[in-house]
């Protein structure tokens, strides 16, 4: 069965990472475009994100850049009016074939917000909390993967004498990590973030910055931005998005304009629109 597909096994998976290319696609997207009722927010997306890398979505305000994002873990599943058409497929699934169950897909394809959501819990049962929904019970499993996913977050040193305490208690820089602790905790390969530093201060953004390059090495990360200097210092990759007005209904539509290595669209871009944008003549 299709959805069977996705409960990857992680040692033999883990062992085939290890001897792949660093640059393997694992999701491919192909002529993809969302529509909220009749309204088209993005339209023709085509790009692979590739393992172990991270990849970054940047442009203006409505241009489709967490629209896209949120495709790839199926989140627009949750929005009545929302249609995605073309495909996205991992690992060569399907998301989008009727077999191919959502929950299963965001467990493999975990997401971490704007704003930190921790759960009005303690900093442990915010951890445990997507493990115990998977089936652990048993105490000194959750206590593993607790540590396990706050050291993975660069948390644990700052909380482990207080996991008991809410989670509501921590600063934000420190919500936001215990919100990656969270995502990471039930093992997924891809980590999507959505603007995950623009509710936090220059050093707290800093820390994640460098928690995702630690993070790189185990996950796939895929992050929306608007702060194109973290997208240059973060990224392996960058997909940059604007708008367009579309000459049927006279809405702006998103559009993907450019996509390919951080490094050459940052300092050689192909698209004069891109380059506009970048040196901030545009946007």
């Amino acid at each position: 069965m299709i959805a069977a597909g996705l409960q990857l096994d992680m040692s033999h998976h883990q062992a085939d990472v290890e001897a792949a290319s660093a640059a393997t696609a694992i999701l491919s997207v192909r002529n993809v475009s969302v529509y909220y009722a009749s309204m088209c927010a993005v339209r023709d997306v085509n790009m692979d994100i590739r393992e172990h890398e991270i990849t970054a979505f940047i442009g203006p305000s409505g241009c489709g850049k967490s629209t896209v994002l949120r495709c790839l873990n199926r989140m627009n599943d949750l929005i009545d009016t929302a249609r995605v058409e073309g495909s996205i497929s991992y690992h060569g699934i399907d998301l989008y074939d009727p077999e191919v169950s959502a929950v299963r897909v965001r467990r493999r394809i975990g997401m971490v917000f704007q704003k930190p959501n921790p759960f009005p819990k303690s900093i442990y049962d915010n951890v445990a909390f997507g493990p115990r929904l998977a089936g652990v019970k048993k105490k000194s499993d959750l206590d593993a993967v607790v540590e396990k996913s706050l050291r993975g977050a660069a948390l644990w040193d700052e909380v482990k004498n207080r996991l008991r305490s809410s989670g509501l208690g921590l600063s934000g820089g420190q919500q936001q990590r215990l919100c990656i602790a969270r995502t990471i905790a039930v093992e997924p390969e891809v980590v999507l973030m959505d603007e995950p530093c623009s509710a936090l201060d220059p050093i707290a953004s800093a820390r994640i910055e460098d928690l995702m390059q630690e993070m790189k090495s185990h996950y796939t990360i895929v992050v929306v931005t608007h702060n194109m200097q973290q997208a240059a210092r973060v990224s392996d990759r960058t997909a940059f998005f604007t708008t367009e007005v579309n000459s049927e209904s006279d809405r702006r539509t998103g559009v993907l304009v450019e996509f390919g290595r951080t490094r050459k669209m940052f300092s050689n871009p192909g698209d004069e629109r891109t380059e506009q944008y970048i040196t901030g003549r545009f946007g």
